[in-house]
């Protein structure tokens, strides 16, 4: 609770600093708009913000299906078969070196300017994080545990399902939490190279009108999106993984 109190005291104070300055030196609006005019803005334009913010959720959302399911099964695979993590993890450290900035043109010629492009952006981006944590929780099993199983006849299934699971199970929301975190660049970068609709399309539309006032209170709106998925995540966090104390407490 302290802690919460000092991150809000901090961030009133970081608000108070920026309005003072913004007044004081005098500071047009599309340079760098105060953050009374903001909130004004998101008051003024809450329809308009709530519409495509409801748009990129929806493809945040199903981007981190997506890729949640792929990471699911595939470090599934990497950590039951070395010899595919051996094949694949190069692959994966590689396909992080690729600029998201030069996919998302590509994503959007083969999948057009509708929604598919826009999902598939925010599944790169977050299919990394959660596929390496995943795995990295798998192999960080207790080895006396694992023989134990083995020793009471329990098979592979069996084994994955009641140990190696319920084991890795902080290490993937640990991964989860990160990747829903960055989640809406890769969304959001989506619109920007090309959509109608979604909170990056306001951005690119409210920065050719010198509207920079909205484009921080589209700022304002996908933070605040991120931090209600990352307290989703933490919220299924505390449920599923009760056992353990590692849980993420903000």
């Amino acid at each position: 609770m302290k802690s919460r109190v000092l991150s809000l005291v901090f961030f009133g104070a970081f608000l108070l600093s920026w309005e003072f300055f913004c007044h004081a030196a005098e500071i047009q609006p599309f340079i760098l708009p105060a953050p009374s005019r903001i909130l004004r803005i998101i008051a003024e334009e809450a329809p308009l913000l709530l519409r495509h913010g409801a748009a990129t959720a929806i493809e945040i959302l199903l981007g981190t299906a997506l890729s949640v399911t792929a990471a699911v099964i595939l470090a599934a695979a990497m950590f039951i078969f070395p010899a595919a993590e051996k094949a694949l993890a190069p692959l994966l450290v590689a396909s992080q070196a690729i600029p998201v900035f030069a996919l998302a043109p590509l994503l959007v010629a083969w999948l057009g300017y509708g929604m598919g492009s826009k999902i598939l952006m925010a599944a790169v981006i977050i299919f990394f994080p959660v596929t390496v944590s995943l795995l990295q929780g798998f192999k960080s099993c207790d080895a006396d545990l694992a023989r134990l199983f083995s020793a009471m006849g329990a098979g592979t299934w069996k084994t994955f399902r009641l140990l190696y699971w319920p084991w890795a199970m902080p290490y993937f929301f640990a991964g989860l939490r990160v990747a829903v975190s960055v989640a809406a660049i890769g969304a959001v970068i989506g619109e920007w190279v090309g959509s109608m609709r979604g909170l990056g399309f306001l951005m690119m539309q409210a920065n050719a009108r010198l509207r920079t006032d909205l484009v921080f209170a589209s700022i304002a709106v996908l933070s605040a999106l991120s931090i209600f998925l990352w307290k989703i995540v933490c919220f299924f966090e505390k449920k599923c993984v009760h056992w353990s104390d590692t849980t993420n407490s903000l």
